[in-house]
């Protein structure tokens, strides 16, 4: 099968020696066309000190695969800052993979008719959805009429899986299931389509904001102004002005969520534990919420992340190397879902103090002209 590929491609491989080296692989690989890899930095952030459901703490470490210097120092950094000030805790809110099928009929009479009468079939969906999976479980369904179409959305939880894949093919069986019985019920269904793009797939919306697809998880801790000054360099009121500041502008542009850059820390986190990469356009909507005690000096800050669509087994979690990084955060092995949710939120918040710290006390610049610029070997020219 590797011989079959070079031969292919051959023009197009000829100076891609890096890449494939290891196109022996294939066999092992579920994607087509498979040439080889491409090598993605990976550090170690943390570590980080989360707080348990039983009040003991357990320090973890985050592996973020990125090209961009200072993220990883800076994550770092925002890591001992919640060490020295008592750890972060986060709590899972939510749970449901979407897919969101249009059902097609003649007038809106009809697609009226069928947002009633479906939900007396929610036996037989159950049913029809169910059988397909040993993990999916068909939690609601939601119908929205649009002229003539109805588009019903439907939300499962998918065990440890993401669910992007599941959810497809059960939510297909239920199609198929609907049309097939249309005239028995009377239903009146001309055809359907199987996403209608009301289940926001990979793509920035509210409505992932509005109903959680993958995990909703929020993050929190409160900084003392002393860990703050000896380890950021800042008040903790300066760091506080710093997020409301940037809070204003993200306001006045029309930013989608209110953070600085949590998505560093999810992309990193994603493809290092092979999560589904593309998703990450749901994920980063973070909202960070700065409240400062002027009595105590205290700054609480929460971080919550509606739609985090994350997996510890199917797709790329199967890999080697990614599953030695889920591994890295405590995270292989069943039921470990929401804890990978949760850690992902734990050190984006790091990110965020770390990276406002820079802002509040003016060497964000610097510290991206020291640890990107030298190691290039000639920072005049960059």
């Amino acid at each position: 099968m590797a011989s079959k590929t070079i031969a292919k491609f051959e023009h197009a491989l000829q100076d891609a020696k890096h890449i494939t080296e290891r196109i022996n692989d294939a066999p092992k690989i579920s994607i087509e066309n498979f040439i080889g890899y491409i090598s993605v930095p990976v550090g170690l952030a943390g570590p980080l000190s989360i707080k348990n459901f039983d009040g003991t703490s357990t320090a973890t470490y985050a592996p973020i695969a990125t090209t961009e210097s200072a993220i990883i120092a800076s994550c770092s950094r925002g890591c001992k800052v919640l060490n020295e000030s008592g750890g972060g805790q986060f709590h899972i809110l939510g749970e449901a993979m979407s897919r969101s099928p249009v059902f097609r009929f003649n007038c809106t009479q009809d697609a009226i008719n069928f947002t009633h009468r479906v939900r007396d079939l929610w036996d037989p969906i159950v049913e029809a959805a169910e059988s397909t999976s040993r993990y999916a479980r068909l939690l609601k369904m939601t119908p929205h009429i649009l002229g003539s179409n109805v588009h019903l959305r439907f939300d499962y939880t998918c065990g440890d899986a993401a669910g992007h894949n599941m959810v497809t093919i059960a939510t297909q069986s239920v199609c198929e299931w609907l049309l097939a019985s249309t005239q028995d019920l009377e239903l009146k269904i001309t055809g359907f389509l199987i996403e209608g793009n009301m289940a926001p797939d990979k793509k920035p919306s509210w409505g992932t904001v509005s109903s959680t697809r993958g995990v909703g998880v929020i993050t929190w801790t409160s900084l003392s102004d002393t860990v703050c000054r000896a380890v950021l360099k800042c008040t903790t009121e300066s760091l506080y002005h710093t997020f409301c500041t940037m809070r204003e502008g993200g306001i006045r542009n029309g930013q989608f969520g209110s953070n600085i850059n949590v998505a560093n820390v999810v992309t990193g986190i994603f493809i290092a534990t092979g999560q589904d990469v593309p998703a990450v356009a749901e994920g980063p909507w973070g909202h960070l919420t700065p409240e400062y005690d002027h009595e105590s000096r205290q700054l609480k800050l929460t971080l919550y992340l509606p739609s985090l669509p994350v997996g510890t087994v199917g797709g790329g979690t199967g890999y080697e190397t990614q599953r030695e990084a889920l591994g890295i955060m405590g995270c292989s092995g069943p039921g470990m879902k929401f804890r990978l949710a949760g850690l992902i939120a734990a050190f984006s918040l790091a990110l965020e103090i770390s990276t406002g710290a820079a802002g509040a006390n003016n060497t964000f610049t610097k510290s991206h002209e020291r640890l990107a610029r030298v190691k290039q070997g000639d920072d005049s020219k960059l």
